[in-house]
Order: structure tokens, then sequence, then C-alpha cells
């Protein structure tokens, strides 16, 4: 059985007969964890999280639908909070896994830059509940876990650390560490150090210290490592803000600042605000359908990849590489983009920072139910939860890459039939900055290599037929062309 990347939680023994009720419940001990372990991996993923509560209502309030509108902040954040907090709690209760669940980065791109301006947001917003119905559909009928028990296991693997480099290049990105080159700079090379070619900055620095801080505490396998260096290097951001005096633009979207206000009412009024099937009479039947499909195949697969890729790297697959209680954590997650959707919050989904958590030792829902509760308690605390900029929090997704990345030793780089399959969906999450893209690679690559080797017998028919999709999906500007659709 694939264990955690790296062992940093010493295995305790499982409790004797009649232990608490907690214990039985989420199996902590037989998991080889603690409460501790589960509250700090829960805290820990909270706040490598947490930035979706600005991220998210600014890329949707930041669009305007087919009519003009825009969709208010305020109430994007309580809805934002407020769907994170109800469905994660849930993915603890029901699916008793380290995943938290929040509005999808990518998912919430399509819906404000894609949906609303060839529909009203309540319509766009219907579309997103009815691809959530539709992937609720495909669990019920046990096709979604199927299609996830099909796929081999080197490619599992590859998944996982695939996702190591993503986040790691997300933690990069974020901190402004390295930067998109203008197009204006005439050049082929489409990413650089820092801004200019060069480290300038305070925020800049912060990061570097917080790395620096973060792998010591790793590599000295310190307890808490990962939220010790994000409450630490938080704490110094706001002292160089203060002392610098510097511009709120210089740290992004979060600007690390004690807050005037540390209590603020939530809005609820987005919630319900939804049109079923408005969409199709707005955008018409071809149109709006292949938006659906766009989300139900994005949603579909970048959860697939994070739910397999967070479970291995927590040690919790069993030898075929299948997670524990996997038809309930699909439902549920099929679950929270009907959530999202009704709340105007974006299709919502399981999230890969939760790696941040299991590096902290979380190994069970508890954590989960400790992220869920810290985002029911941002809806009242919003102010406190904007103080974490991004400068602080990505340290720990580069080094939670690390250890996702440590992987790649389990797979079989000899057997060129999977090996150059698994090769392909590591190198495409980060390269295109998509999980789904990354899955997309590999099962197409898989497909075609054992069809060259004449190994078609080795071909799951659901693995064909995911194959298909994607292909699909790899090919929807043509399509949308040949059907006439703009």
């Amino acid at each position: 059985m694939p264990g955690p990347v790296v062992d940093t939680v010493k295995p305790v023994s499982a409790p004797p007969p009649g232990g608490n009720a907690l214990d039985r419940y989420f199996r902590i001990s037989e998991r080889g964890s603690t409460p501790g372990r589960e509250i700090r991996g829960g805290l820990a993923t909270f706040f490598t999280m947490a930035y979706i509560l600005v991220l998210n209502p600014i890329i949707l309030s930041g669009a305007t639908d087919k009519f003009g509108h825009h969709l208010s902040t305020t109430q994007l954040v309580t809805a934002t909070a407020l769907v994170a907090a109800v469905m994660t709690a849930i993915m603890g209760v029901g699916g008793n896994l380290p995943l938290a669940v929040a509005a999808g980065l990518g998912l919430n791109a399509v819906v404000a830059f894609q949906l609303a301006p060839k529909m009203s947001w309540p319509d766009a917003m219907g579309l997103v509940v009815l691809e959530g119905l539709l992937i609720c559909v495909l669990v019920a009928t046990g096709l979604r876990e199927a299609i996830m028990n099909a796929i081999p296991l080197p490619i599992k693997q590859a998944i996982s650390v695939g996702i190591g480099l993503f986040i790691a290049f997300i933690g990069f990105i974020d901190a402004g560490f390295a930067s998109r080159i203008p197009d204006a700079a005439k050049t082929t090379v489409p990413v650089q150090l820092g801004g200019t070619g060069t480290l300038t900055g305070w925020p800049v620095l912060v990061f570097c210290l917080g790395v620096l801080l973060t792998v010591a505490l790793v590599a000295r396998r310190v307890k808490g490592a990962i939220l010790i260096s994000i409450v630490v290097m938080t704490i110094v951001a706001i002292i160089v803000n203060k002392v610098a005096d510097l511009p709120d633009g210089a740290w992004g979207l979060t600007a690390p600042k004690v807050p005037h206000d540390v209590v603020a009412s939530p809005d609820f009024g987005l919630i319900g605000h939804f049109s079923l099937f408005g969409g199709f009479s707005e955008a018409g039947v071809v149109t709006a359908s292949l938006f659906v499909f766009t989300l139900v195949l994005s949603d579909f697969f970048d959860a697939m990849g994070t739910i397999v890729g967070i479970s291995s790297e927590a040690g919790l697959l069993d030898e075929q590489g299948r997670v524990p209680n996997i038809g309930r954590v699909l439902f549920i997650d099929g679950a929270a983009a009907v959530a999202g959707g009704a709340a105007s919050a974006s299709s919502n989904t399981a999230y890969v920072e939760s790696a941040a958590g299991v590096g902290e030792g979380a190994r069970t829902g508890l954590a989960s139910v400790v992220t869920g509760a810290l985002f029911a308690v941002a809806l009242f605390l919003s102010p406190l939860a904007a103080v974490v900029p991004s400068q602080a929090a990505a340290p720990a997704l580069v080094a939670v890459g690390f250890l996702l990345m440590a992987q790649v030793r389990n797979i079989d780089w000899t057997q060129y039939d999977v090996a150059i399959p698994a090769f392909l969906t590591i190198a495409a999450m980060p390269f295109t900055y998509s999980i789904t893209n990354g899955i997309g690679a590999g099962f197409l690559s898989f497909v075609a290599i054992k069809l060259a080797l004449g190994k078609v017998r080795e071909i799951h028919p659901l693995v064909w037929g995911v194959s298909v999709c994607f292909l699909a999906y790899f090919a929807i500007d043509p399509l949308q062309q040949l059907l006439g659709v703009k």
C-alpha cells in the first residue's frame, strides 16, 4: 500500500475497546493520528486556502453578465464562506477524509468569463447546479467510482506528483517569486523570476524567508511546521508592511494589516438566486449544453485528481490504489457543486490545498470538520480571514509540493507504456496550470501507446470512454466551430 511520501508522523497504537466515541467514529488512532494532529491539520488547511474568501469574490464580481450586472463582493464573501463551511464539514463527517471543499479556481473563471457574458448571473449559476446534479447521478450509478478504479495505478501516482508540482508553482506565482512575462516583451519565455527578471520588494523577501523557515521546520520534523510557518510569516508580514509603509497593491490581493473591525455581519443576499434552465433559453441549447459538459468534465477530473492525490499523500489508498469511502466522498463533492451554484458562489469542489493539512499529520475527517468550523467563523470574522497575505501562506504550498513529489519513486520508469503517460500527466499539470489537462494528457497517451504496442486488451472499457470525453474536451474549439457555436 502506498504510504505518505514523507513519514513525519509516528503511528500510534489503536485504542483499547471502549475508546472515546470521537476516536472510534473518525478512526483517528487506527489511521495513526491524534486529535491534536487533526486539529493542526484542519488549521493549516484553512489558512492555506483562506485566500479563496478574497479571490473568489474578486473573480466573480470582476465580470459582468449579458445584461451588464455585477455581483456584490460582500455577498460573495458570505456565499463563499457559507458553502465552504457546510460542505467541508459534511465531507469530514460523511467522507472521513482530510479534504476541504470550496469554490473551485478555474471553474469560477469559466462561470465568470464564459457563461455570464452569454446569460444572466442566475442563469449561469443554474448551469452550475445542473453540473453538480449530473455528477451526483454519475456517482449514484457507480460510474464515477468505476472510472476512478479503472485508472492504472502509475497514473494515479503520477496525479499525486503532478499536483505537487502544480501547487508549488501556484505558491511561486501567488507570492510573486515567479511571474508572467508581459506580451509586450516580445519573448517566447512565458515566466520569469520576480516581476522584472529579478526579485524585488519586501513581499517577495517575506515569501523567501517563509520558504526557508518552512523547509527547515519540515526537515527537523517539527510538529505543526506548516502552521507555525504561516502564523510566524503573517506576523512578520504585518510588521514589514507597517515599518516599510508599503502600498496595499504591493502584497497582491491581501495586505497584511491588523483590521480595524474584527466582526462583520454576513450578507446572504445571493443565496438561492439561480435559474435552473434559464441559460438554455438565453444562450441556446447547444451552447448551454457545451458549457455544462465543460463544467462537468473539469469538475469531475479536478476533484478526482485532488481526492486521489490527497488520499495517496495521507497513505489511505488500499493495495489497488482505491480511496476509502469513495462513493460518499464523490457524492459529497457533487453536492458541493450544487450548493455552490445555488448560493451563487460558483461550483465547489475538493481542494488541493488540503495537502497542507495532510502535511501536518491529518488523516481523518476530523481535520475537515475543524476547517469547516473556521470557515463558519469566517462568516462573522471576514476581516481576519483576509489578514494572511499569499506571501505568508504560499511557502506551505512549496513545502507540500515537495512532499507530494516524492511519490514519483513509486512509478516504474522502465515500463514506457505507463511511464510516458505518467510523465505527461505530471508535466501537463503545472505547464498548463490545470489538473484536468494533466489527467487528460495521461489518459489519451496511455490509450495511444497501448494501441501502438498492440495491447488493446489492457485498456479498460471505461478508460476508452473517458479518453473519448477528453478528446472532445481538448477539441472543444473545433467542435464549436463545426456546430456553428461562437
